[in-house]
């Protein structure tokens, strides 16, 4: 029995959906355990791409049960079509694959009027979300008047529980906002829809996994976004409204940290960003756009291009340290195929400071600029390597680095988009 928890080790869009889908081969369950469906997961299999953002990844494996955990904000609408999508290239044909724990938060359409009218007030104060209502029912969970999967399903107290808060956020549309009120008539028939359909598929995820648990089952526990935009630990406040280190997967699915065996991060070889926010080792240059174009560096969720940089293994370290790292799966070490010459930032320099932590303080991390070292390139195709051994001495020279500099060791290592593109050096569940 083992239970791992896959984190993002940057900014998001890792390649998370991958390791995911690998890993759950030797898992019986996959959780979800936080952020909602401004994330997506890209999956391909042979030749078939399936993007995921609100199930778990590990869907596509037969015989595989998928839990959202109550760390979960959820957007029925696109759960829904999410599971429709998903029977018609014959995945999920058991119901009984998918669990949504009975307390995860809904999004409201209010939550999502909220989100695109602040953003579109902001101006230079933007933080960069993606409209889908995220951190406004984060919000309203914090302040006790959310509205949960267990009241939506029941008629009565979804319509008590409306009308308590709609005409609140109606006001702040309305007055301070300058948009459109919502109906309540509309959205009771809308989400009372939802309800009914979504009712087959809840339950309690603690129960579950703990259940699995005492029966010696494996469990992957899959984060979303990354390290870097966890709402306490990250950029703040360029980060995301729930907690993406290993930590969230406790409290966003009911498991008890002693449960814990081993965190695997997910980093890029390099790095990217979607939204604003710092980002020391940007590339604002034609080198940033060719690792874009070859890298294909346009978010999964929004189709918004990604900000590219170099590997930057002080804020790595920052997350080996926050997440308690026992591994790291290296992704995309394909899109360096053609580089003559490949740099790691080691360390940033600050008013004449030579800085190995991460910052905490925005506006000195603004100030910094990243201290680098080069690497020779391998300009060789690698997309045919199974084994570590078959890599180039150069590229297996910039892995080694990289577990170097960041001071945890590589259990994986990506080297296309496919799962048979994939170099396994330790597996976590055994």
């Amino acid at each position: 029995m083992a239970n791992v928890i896959i984190v993002g080790a940057q900014w998001g869009d890792e390649g998370k959906g991958k390791v995911v889908d690998i890993y759950t081969e030797h898992a019986q369950e996959v959780v979800r355990y936080q952020g909602g469906n401004n994330a997506g997961h890209t999956l391909v299999v042979g030749n078939e791409k399936t993007v995921l953002h609100l199930i778990p990844s590990g869907i596509l494996h037969q015989g595989k049960r998928c839990i959202i955990g109550n760390g979960v904000v959820l957007d029925p609408a696109v759960f829904l079509r999410e599971i429709e999508n998903l029977k018609k290239k014959g995945y999920l044909q058991d119901d009984r694959q998918l669990v949504v724990d009975s307390n995860v938060h809904i999004i409201m359409p209010y939550h999502k009027a909220i989100d695109i009218a602040r953003e579109s007030n902001s101006g230079q104060r933007k933080i960069g979300t993606t409209g889908r209502g995220i951190g406004p029912t984060y919000e309203d969970k914090i302040g006790r008047r959310g509205i949960r999967l267990i009241d939506l399903i029941k008629p009565e107290v979804f319509a008590r529980k409306l009308e308590e808060v709609l005409p609140e956020k109606n006001f702040l549309l309305e007055k301070f906002l300058g948009c459109e009120p919502l109906s309540r008539e509309q959205i009771i028939e809308e989400y009372s829809g939802y309800g009914r359909q979504m009712a087959q598929y809840m339950g309690n995820a603690s129960v579950l996994i703990n259940q699995s648990i005492a029966a010696g089952h494996h469990i992957l526990f899959e984060g979303a976004q990354g390290s870097m935009l966890d709402v306490d630990h990250g950029t703040y406040p360029y980060v995301t409204s729930s907690s993406t280190i290993a930590g969230g997967a406790c409290t966003g699915s009911g498991l008890g940290p002693r449960f814990i065996d081993a965190v695997i991060g997910i980093s890029k070889a390099y790095a990217t960003r979607v939204g604003e926010g710092p980002f020391p080792t940007e590339l604002n240059d034609e080198m940033g756009e060719r690792l874009r174009r070859i890298g294909q560096e346009f978010g999964a969720t929004t189709g918004r291009p990604r900000r590219t940089g170099w590997f930057d293994a002080v804020a790595l370290r920052e997350a080996v340290r926050t997440n308690g790292l026992t591994g790291l799966a290296i992704t995309k070490l394909d899109v360096l195929n053609e580089l003559e010459t490949i740099k790691i930032c080691t360390a940033y320099a600050y008013r004449g400071e030579r800085l190995h932590d991460f910052p905490r303080d925005i506006e000195v991390l603004n100030e910094c600029t990243p201290i680098f070292e080069d690497e020779p390139g391998w300009q060789s195709d690698i997309c045919g390597a199974t084994q570590f051994s078959q890599l180039p001495k150069q590229a297996a020279a910039y892995i080694e680095r990289l577990e170097e500099v960041a001071g945890c060791p590589i259990v994986m290592v990506s080297v296309g988009p496919r799962r048979d593109q994939t170099i396994q050096l330790a597996n976590p569940f055994t």
